[in-house]
């Protein structure tokens, strides 16, 4: 077998790993073999996030200065051991009435995607039964969005404010950066309505109590110096980059759950920058902040 393919094992399964040297991310010379490498120590507490869940990948074959997709249908080549949900897409761009969507959970398929230089993963509020089919959703989510020139600095001051609103409403918010400009908060969802229909109510409210903070329209010139709370990210047929998974920037930053001390405390855009390295730390540190509501 030639050097650019690599035979591995993975908890049982067998992989071929190929290109490892392949850079990615060219600013800062990081490879696909540094992409598998960080998806695998980080699987313990990235899994428990994708389990269930159908996921979307964005993939980066030739790196992220390179053309990238979106894929949904897991492929024809996809192993027959990652598991699959048939799930019906209404809508879709392709006219297509259902995706076989695949759903990560094990350390096999999170690998086998990272070789597919698949760096971002994105999945929905919802998970899917034993049998696949769609689960109404368990988690809220608001994606904080600035609009030049403000920053995540500003998100923060947000998203504290809406803490304290989804408190009020008995709903514990977990923050984490997106890994790009802006950052999300979730909570745990208990049917009490359609999230979406929550969600827009509370960014119209924070809006008209915070004029010239927020915005709950999603027109671009309305956003300036301001923060959009994206509240049509609970749209079932929407997805929201994982806690954990990479994003592709000039370097390798990484979707990082924070602690709300941090939330508090930011006072400048690189206080809230996490890549890899620093996240695996981070864990070392504090386990998965994401699961501890």
């Amino acid at each position: 077998m030639s050097p650019a393919k690599v035979p591995v094992r993975v908890d049982g399964r067998q992989l071929v790993l190929t290109n490892l040297d392949k850079v990615l991310y060219p600013e800062v010379g990081f490879t696909k073999a540094e992409v598998i490498d960080y998806y695998s120590r980080v699987a313990p507490v990235l899994l428990p996030h994708l389990e269930g869940r159908p996921l979307t990948v964005k993939r980066y074959p030739n790196g992220v200065t390179g053309q990238s997709f979106f894929e949904k249908n897991a492929p024809d080549h996809t192993p027959d051991w990652v598991r699959r949900a048939t799930l019906p897409v209404p809508g879709s761009t392709k006219n297509r009435d259902e995706i076989d969507f695949a759903v990560i959970e094990g350390l096999p398929s999170l690998v086998y995607y990272a070789n597919l230089a698949a760096l971002e993963l994105h999945v929905p509020q919802w998970r899917v039964s034993d049998d696949g089919a769609a689960l109404p959703p368990d988690t809220l989510v608001f994606d904080l969005d600035p609009g030049a020139p403000a920053t995540i600095v500003e998100c923060c001051r947000v998203a504290l404010i809406l803490r304290e609103v989804l408190r009020a409403d008995g709903l514990t918010a977990r923050p984490k950066t997106s890994g790009n400009k802006g950052m999300q908060l979730y909570a745990d969802w208990d049917g009490r309505e359609e999230p979406s229909a929550y969600a827009k109510r509370l960014a119209q409210v924070l809006e008209k109590a915070h004029r010239d903070q927020v915005v709950s329209v999603m027109a671009k010139k309305a956003r300036r110096g301001k923060v959009f709370i994206d509240w049509s990210q609970n749209n079932p047929a929407k997805t929201t980059v994982a806690p954990y998974s990479l994003r592709a920037g000039p370097r390798p930053t990484v979707s990082t759950p924070l602690l709300w001390k941090e939330v508090e405390g930011c006072e400048h855009p690189q206080d809230l920058v996490f890549t890899t390295h620093d996240v695996l730390a981070r864990v070392e540190e504090h386990g998965d902040l994401f699961g501890q509501a």
